[in-house]
């Protein structure tokens, strides 16, 4: 049988979850991760805090983390916050989308009122879940240890890979780490981030657009509750993203719903200079920024920045070498859709492997062919997305969007929208995954 060892270079969420898929079908699959390892009293004293960045993972991102016997482990931990409508809106406009099974209209919901369920059952249907990069890596992490997949999977903590040499189409590549130890792999996965070193080791060239832009992110408490919904406001400098966290003190389950993770997307020089006030000032002028959709923000914690760019590898494939996630493409936040994108790679890639495979009768493995057909089921479609959110941002931020015909298309167009139902149900399912 030919050689079909593969090696994944990045122990992030994406790669650990395609380490997972491949040693569910009894594939051999060497993980390497730079980060030092963890044991569990070092897992429990992060888990321990609160972390400002949360995902929004799409129902298909929810199934694919149940298949690798991950979601269920978060589930348990009730370390989530599941969300049944997106509420979109602009200020000092007319326009305003909500989406989901649980709105009886298209008006906003500033008094909190209880919302009725369109469909007439009790529970609304989820649309995703709100959770922690730190709560789905812990859970990751207990699987990857885990003896249904240990016979296949070789995870290597705490080395950086500092050569790839590639031996050609037969025998794949040859990856030295800082220790000097030397894997051989006939395919070589990169899914270490957005300034992948497979990428450049591979002469991959990249497709930049900076925004000019940076997200402060942090943790807010609201004086009213979040009702399961995530909320963005599309305003003049960018735009601020009130997505639900769950509740993990036993004071916050005494007063649920009311702790958010913000994404607020400000001009470089604004944000720069906001994130050096006191948090107090900070957490004002958020409210404020959102004209009090939740109320008065009486805590705020954890407050980062990091600047906004979108980017797209030229292409993602080479001879026995490929490229998924944040190597591959990285996207504006303003839907929150960067991970999904990259758990929809892995859903695509182990497919195809697997596909060939055993079409092949166990002879192709990550053959050039099959890396091709990858491509050309996700690049297309990541393109399409990442400019897609460049040009909603366009529309809405920056001094061009503040001219008045484009606000008269932006209010019309947004109204329209909300209009039509069936419309309505294709943008949530599209935004769900599925």
């Amino acid at each position: 049988m030919k050689n079909n060892h593969t090696l994944i270079i990045g122990g992030g969420i994406v790669g650990a979850t395609l380490a997972l898929k491949l040693a569910q079908d009894n594939k051999p699959v060497t993980l390497i991760d730079a980060r030092p390892k963890r044991d569990e009293a070092d897992w429990q004293q992060v888990l321990g805090q609160r972390d400002a960045r949360v995902y929004a993972l799409s129902l298909a991102s929810v199934e694919l983390l149940k298949e690798v016997g991950a979601w269920q482990k978060i589930a348990a931990s009730e370390r989530k916050a599941d969300y049944s409508q997106m509420q979109v809106w602009q200020l000092n406009g007319m326009g305003e989308l909500l989406f989901g099974d649980s709105g009886d209209s298209n008006s906003r919901t500033n008094d909190n009122r209880n919302i009725v369920n369109n469909s007439g059952n009790s529970k609304p249907k989820m649309l995703g879940s709100m959770v922690e990069p730190a709560v789905i890596e812990y859970a990751l992490w207990q699987r990857l240890s885990a003896p249904d997949v240990s016979q296949y999977l070789t995870i290597i903590d705490g080395q950086k890979v500092v050569d790839m040499d590639w031996l050609g189409t037969e025998q794949g590549y040859r990856v030295t780490l800082d220790n000097g130890s030397v894997i051989d792999a006939h395919l070589l996965v990169g899914a270490d981030g957005r300034g992948s070193f497979v990428r450049k080791q591979a002469g991959i060239e990249l497709d930049v657009l900076d925004y000019n832009q940076t997200a402060i992110c942090c943790a807010i408490q609201t004086e009213k509750p979040h009702l399961a919904t995530a909320r963005q406001a599309m305003l003049p400098t960018g735009t601020l993203a009130l997505l639900p966290l769950a509740d993990i003190t036993d004071e916050d389950k005494a007063n649920p719903q009311h702790w958010q993770s913000i994404v607020w997307t400000l001009p470089r020089n604004q944000a720069l200079a906001l994130i050096e006030e006191h948090p107090r000032y900070i957490a004002d002028k958020l409210a404020a920024a959102s004209h009090y959709e939740l109320g008065a923000i009486h805590k705020i914690e954890s407050i980062v920045s990091f600047p906004l760019a979108a980017q797209q590898a030229k292409t993602y494939v080479a001879d026995n070498l490929v490229l998924i996630g944040d190597a591959a493409h990285g996207v504006h936040p303003l839907a929150g859709q960067g991970l999904n994108l990259g758990m929809l790679d892995v859903k695509a890639l182990s497919k195809q492997l697997a596909h060939d495979y055993n079409r092949s009768g166990g002879t192709l493995w990550g053959a050039n062919q099959t890396l091709r057909s990858y491509e050309r089921l996700r690049r297309p479609h990541n393109s399409l997305m990442m400019h897609s959110f460049s040009v909603l941002n366009w529309l809405f931020a920056g001094s061009l969007a503040q001219m008045r015909p484009i606000q008269q298309i932006r209010n019309e167009g947004m109204y329209r929208v909300s209009k039509i139902k069936p419309l309505m149900g294709l943008f949530a399912k599209q935004a769900s995954g599925v």
